[in-house]
């Protein structure tokens, strides 16, 4: 791994992506820190309904499966990287509101989760279709 460049992004330093041994610990570390805030959340003990335990165990799988599809490694092609690690990200989010779907009982938050999986879906699509367009 080569050393990295730097550039401001608003008006903070920040390491470029490309084959960047700074970048790459910094996403991985951010995705563990991520990861392990949601695999154990404090009040786990108290989850004794098996309804939710299911809950977590779904939304400990889909958050894992999302955090494992984002650590990409960079191409410098910085347009598909992007896109290489928000897909994941948006399909997350997906997965997420499925599973308040099925858990949840508020009704609000169950439309919000109804429109964040049609959002998510078409940005997906817009995502890959400008990437394709690019090239």
């Amino acid at each position: 791994m080569r050393n990295c460049n730097s550039e401001a992004v608003d008006s903070v330093r920040l390491p470029t992506p490309s084959n960047c041994l700074a970048f790459r610990t910094m996403v991985a570390i951010c995705l563990l820190v991520s990861a392990a805030a949601i695999a154990f959340p404090a009040d786990l003990a108290d989850l004794a309904d098996l309804a939710d335990s299911q809950y977590v165990a779904e939304l400990n799988e889909s958050m894992m499966r999302m955090h494992g599809a984002m650590a990409v490694s960079p191409t410098g092609d910085i347009d598909a990287d992007f896109v290489a690690m928000m897909i994941p990200h948006h399909q997350g989010a997906i997965d997420m509101a499925r599973i308040q779907l099925r858990y949840g009982h508020n009704e609000q938050l169950r439309r919000i989760a109804q429109e964040i999986i049609v959002d998510q879906q078409q940005e997906i699509a817009v995502m890959q279709y400008a990437v394709r367009d690019s090239k």
